[in-house]
């Protein structure tokens, strides 16, 4: 499907259909007001009704803003991929909201059918916005033609995204995720760096290396880089790509287990990011760095009771392997802050369950030591389409990750602040420069889903990745 943005009044423009979004009060106004309601259609978060007779979609919003454009998007688009129709017409709903227009048509459309032996069918081609505003408000083309452009490109990356985090274990080893970051690189400008298990070894990551040990999947270490001439800041992205979990010898019930092809989302999500930076062309110098693991189970596994030593030097008394994603990120952290001097360092992970207690299934779990950070990312996040809700540190909870044999425990003695004391146990491998520059990211909650929300159907969200550009265009902003 083809979205295209045209500098025409909405009635020179030849479609199908035509799309109308209503709040209560426009639709009070509404010149099809009388035979719309005779359908049933009341101007609700995302009821959609169809006027075939007269080329007419309409769909109900709350207000216009950019939260409830985008779902409505989503939802007109996944209704009309069921009809037999060519194209989409629709006018802007202010400047503001071109970007959550085109998100939710691009991300509404997409579905995972790697798999299907009979794949699904649609007719519609394209969906074409016209540079009229709805109340007949002017807005500078090219201001509407940028946003338009850097939305498109976002939405893909996140679908790119996606399609990464749904394919299965098989499909998806550390091998093959290594493959995805080379092709990357290659088509889009990228350099990359792939560290294979002798490289590891060599490095000292015994942490990432114990987690990988029983797989025939050999873990990698995979370091994209994207740079641009006179950049502002320099930022380092770490992801969690464990491209399956077994839980290891703490072995996970067996539902448990279906679904932990979504625990490599963290690194998905920093290979989306990367496709995403590059091109947009933003001046800020991206680092990608991601430990690809499998974790599994044969006589030559980690177990309880072992002791790791990092690459940093810390010891880690082993409690849980099950535990393991920080584990992975505890070396891959120390291996990016001693291979690039960076203002900002992240980290995304699908890491516990206990950040779903905590914030619920569709919010990102935010934590780190630096409050002022904390308030930028949040506000450069706020209309990105993702929640991000934050956790506090605590050194109450510091106290349940010490271990009385090694320098910490890689899981807490008590299964309270769950989030937090994974968060706490990664900051040990924080150097005391980068404190106040690190942020930790849990997606565990929004980075999947079995049903639909949002723009969202089943399967992976790309969670991170539209959050992530917002943070990295706001540094742009800031030296403007």
């Amino acid at each position: 499907m083809k979205l295209t943005l045209l500098n025409t009044p909405i009635t020179d423009i030849t479609a199908d259909l035509t799309v109308i979004f209503f709040t209560e009060e426009t639709f009070e106004n509404s010149e099809h007001k009388e035979i719309l309601s005779k359908t049933g259609f009341k101007p609700t978060q995302d009821s959609f009704t169809i006027l075939h007779e007269s080329g007419l979609v309409v769909c109900g919003v709350e207000n216009y803003g950019s939260t409830a454009l985008r779902s409505a998007a989503a939802t007109v688009v996944k209704k009309v991929k069921g009809f037999n129709y060519t194209s989409l017409k629709l006018q802007q709903y202010y400047l503001k909201n071109v970007a959550a227009l085109v998100e939710g048509f691009v991300m509404g459309a997409y579905s995972f059918e790697m798999y299907k032996s009979e794949k699904s069918e649609s007719t519609l081609e394209e969906v074409i916005f016209s540079s009229d505003d709805f109340n007949n408000e002017s807005a500078d083309f090219t201001a509407i033609q940028k946003s338009f452009d850097d939305a498109l490109i976002t939405a893909t990356a996140t679908n790119f995204t996606r399609e990464l985090v749904n394919m299965t274990p098989q499909d998806m080893t550390p091998e093959v995720m290594a493959e995805v970051a080379e092709t990357l690189a290659t088509t889009n400008g990228l350099e990359c760096d792939v560290l294979d298990e002798k490289a590891l070894e060599f490095e000292n990551m015994n942490a990432m290396i114990a987690v990988g040990r029983a797989s025939i999947h050999k873990p990698k270490l995979i370091h994209l880089t994207y740079k641009p001439d006179n950049a502002i800041k320099t930022v380092s992205l770490v992801g969690k790509g464990l491209t399956y979990d077994s839980g290891g010898l703490s072995l996970k019930p067996a539902a448990s287990m279906v679904t932990m092809k979504m625990d490599k989302a963290g690194a998905c999500a920093v290979l989306g990011m990367m496709k995403a930076v590059s091109e947009l062309k933003l001046p800020v110098e991206v680092h990608g760095f991601i430990g690809a693991a499998e974790n599994m189970v044969d006589g030559s596994a980690y177990k309880p009771d072992d002791v790791l030593t990092a690459r940093n030097g810390k010891t880690i008394e082993v409690r849980n392997t099950d535990a393991e994603g920080r584990l992975v990120l505890a070396d891959v952290l120390a291996y990016a802050q001693d291979t690039v001097t960076s203002d900002f360092i992240f980290d995304y992970a699908t890491l516990t369950g206990a950040c779903m207690v905590a914030l619920g299934p569709y919010t990102t779990g935010m934590m780190g030591h630096s409050n002022h950070l904390k308030h930028k990312i949040l506000k450069a996040t706020a209309h990105s389409g993702e929640l991000v809700g934050s956790l506090p540190f605590n050194d109450h909870l510091k106290k349940l990750i010490k271990s009385e044999i090694a320098d910490v425990c890689n899981i807490a003695s008590k299964p309270y602040g769950g989030a937090i004391t994974a968060a706490m146990f990664l900051d040990n491998f924080i150097t005391d420069e980068m404190k106040q520059k690190w942020m930790h990211f849990d997606i565990a909650g929004p980075a999947y889903t079995e049903s639909s929300w949002d723009v969202y159907g089943h399967g992976g969200t790309g969670a991170g990745v539209r959050m992530t550009v917002k943070f990295l265009e706001s540094l742009s902003e800031d030296k403007k």
